[in-house]
């Protein structure tokens, strides 16, 4: 995702709060809370029900500015990770 002035956006960091909910803050200093537990809840695909398991959620990573679990088993698009809703 690409803002007015070319920057490009990205997660600089991103911290576990409670059941399926992280803390997600962006280079360009904006912060979200979102909520993954709908999202997981709702799948039919067992590979994502797999992440309803809280320890193997927790496995999250940042990789080049991106929220990923178990080398892209889950990613998510920035634009909508910016916008606090997947």
């Amino acid at each position: 995702m690409m803002l007015s002035g070319g920057m490009v956006i990205g997660i600089k960091s991103a911290e576990y709060i409670t059941d399926y909910k992280l803390r997600l803050c962006f280079n360009d200093g904006n912060e979200r809370v979102v909520n993954f537990g709908p999202f997981l809840h709702k799948s039919l695909n067992p590979m994502v029900r797999e992440y309803l398991n809280l320890d193997r959620f927790k496995k999250f990573t940042l990789e080049y500015g991106d929220l990923v679990w178990n080398d892209y088993d889950l990613c998510f698009p920035i634009a909508d990770l910016y916008e606090g809703r997947i």
